[in-house]
């Protein structure tokens, strides 16, 4: 399914989400990451937010009783990024029992015996679900690259298996959003040290986080690529300017819930006449 409809959502374009074009080249240094649309406070975003999560809601029980199609979201980001926040956000307003969350971790020994894909593809949602990524196949051609865990010839054909795969998914009934929730090293600095103040956040607190940081650079370019290689017409990148959390959630559930309306699941007619049966 084509996702030419968030281009044309009166409500998603009121947000600052951009939605990528294939073939198009985007700087992220050009990308705002403050940028709220419409919307200048976070008050002003939550009568809107309580009624996409009804919305919400409400498609989520279409598309489980349909059981015909399944949608894929996947959150990518830096380290503070928000993807647990933006996630949390979607299940504000989501029944869990029609929810599968994934988040990847370094691969196991299991899948580092198997091709990068493998593991993902064993998390893709089943028909009539709602599938989360937190962290995705775009690790293999983002922290592989910057760290050099595989040479350079290995992962650059690796954008061509990504966009194989995607075309996979989304030919059997999968639509599929990428977000890239996009920050800048200020704000990250600022939810580092937030952390760091706060006791009882010290175990999201990793002194490793500090090296990736020194990266940041690094990371942006491998990024860019994989922003730019991998927007296709049926999984273009969707970028959240995340500075600012409420202006994140309302541009994530405004993207989710116009893809929801626009699968259009129905509930299935029943195979019984409800009017015959008498329960007594």
């Amino acid at each position: 399914m084509k996702l030419a409809h968030l281009k044309n959502n009166k409500h998603v374009a009121q947000t600052g989400l951009v939605v990528t074009r294939p073939g198009e080249k985007i700087r992220l240094a050009d990308v705002s990451t403050r940028d709220s649309g419409g919307y200048k406070e976070k008050d002003e975003v939550q009568p809107r937010l309580e009624e996409l999560r009804d919305k919400l809601g409400d498609l989520q029980e279409r598309l489980y009783a349909e059981g015909k199609q399944s949608l894929l979201i996947v959150f990518q980001a830096m380290d503070t990024g928000g993807k647990d926040g933006a996630t949390k956000n979607i299940m504000k307003g989501a029944n869990a029992a029609g929810v599968n969350v994934t988040s990847f971790k370094a691969p196991s020994k299991e899948e580092l015996a198997h091709d990068f894909l493998w593991r993902v593809h064993r998390a893709a949602p089943p028909k009539g679900m709602i599938g989360i990524w937190n962290r995705s196949h775009y690790e293999d051609v983002l922290i592989v690259r910057v760290h050099n865990l595989v040479p350079e010839a290995t992962w650059k054909t690796r954008y061509d298996d990504i966009n194989n795969f995607e075309k996979l998914l989304v030919n059997n009934g999968v639509t599929i959003l990428k977000f890239f929730l996009h920050i800048s090293k200020d704000e990250q600095k600022e939810r580092l040290q937030a952390r760091l103040d706060d006791p009882q956040k010290h175990w999201k607190f990793n002194p490793g986080d500090l090296k990736e940081r020194a990266l940041w650079n690094n990371y942006q370019e491998a990024y860019e690529d994989a922003i730019n290689r991998c927007s296709s017409e049926v999984a273009p990148w969707l970028l959240v300017p995340a500075d600012r959390k409420w202006a994140r959630d309302i541009a994530v559930l405004e993207a989710v819930v116009a893809t929801l309306e626009n699968m259009n699941p129905q509930f299935p007619q029943a195979d019984f006449d409800p009017k015959s049966i008498v329960i007594e």
